[in-house]
């Protein structure tokens, strides 16, 4: 059971579209405004974990979940590239004033592939481990769900709370290569899993 919030944990909270977005909503300022965002992504999560949970072990084969893990790991080092690059990029740091609503985590985490990254290796690997079955397929999902919306939800925070911090160049470019360096951890985990 541990071994799935640790994995889950890894994959959520780390650097992704979604939560990068929910930073730069809390960087201008939106701050708890744009909680339904994270709700959004929150109610996504819980219906890819639903749908996958409850069809996708017996759709996708074991073989494939290989090959999936490699494609999600790629993209995420792919990822971390790019934030790598990005850091040593000097130019002056403008956070766009980009709104943000519940229909845009929604979408956005539908089709977020650290999505599947995160949900396929749990639903197919590790619930028939313990074994997940029936009814827990549904409160699994649930609680995991959960801790996606808050993923989000702590970038949105440090992003309202840390403007400053998040606004210096300096501070950020040691951030990225940070965020960089996570990415790629989480990847070579995602592999070599």
């Amino acid at each position: 059971m541990l071994e799935i919030f640790i994995y889950a944990f890894g994959v959520m909270y780390s650097p992704g579209p979604a939560n990068m977005l929910a930073l730069l909503a809390g960087v201008n300022g939106q701050g708890w405004r744009a909680f339904l965002y994270c709700t959004g992504v929150g109610v996504a999560m819980l219906i890819l974990f639903l749908l996958i949970g409850y069809v996708g072990g017996d759709i996708i084969p074991e073989e494939y979940q290989s090959a999936i893990a490699l494609i999600g790991g790629l993209y995420i080092a792919y990822l971390g590239v790019k934030i790598f690059q990005a850091s040593f990029q000097q130019t002056s740091i403008h956070a766009q004033n980009t709104t943000v609503s519940f229909r845009t985590g929604l979408i956005l985490q539908l089709c977020n592939p650290k999505s599947l990254v995160a949900i396929v290796p749990i639903v197919t690997v590790q619930f028939p481990r313990i074994p997940v079955e029936g009814t827990q397929i549904a409160v699994w999902s649930l609680v995991l769900s959960m801790m996606a919306c808050g993923a989000p939800s702590v970038y949105l925070l440090a992003g309202s709370r840390l403007k400053k911090a998040a606004m210096n160049l300096v501070v950020m470019v040691w951030v990225n290569r940070v965020m960089a360096l996570l990415l790629f951890y989480v990847a070579y985990r995602f592999i070599v899993f």
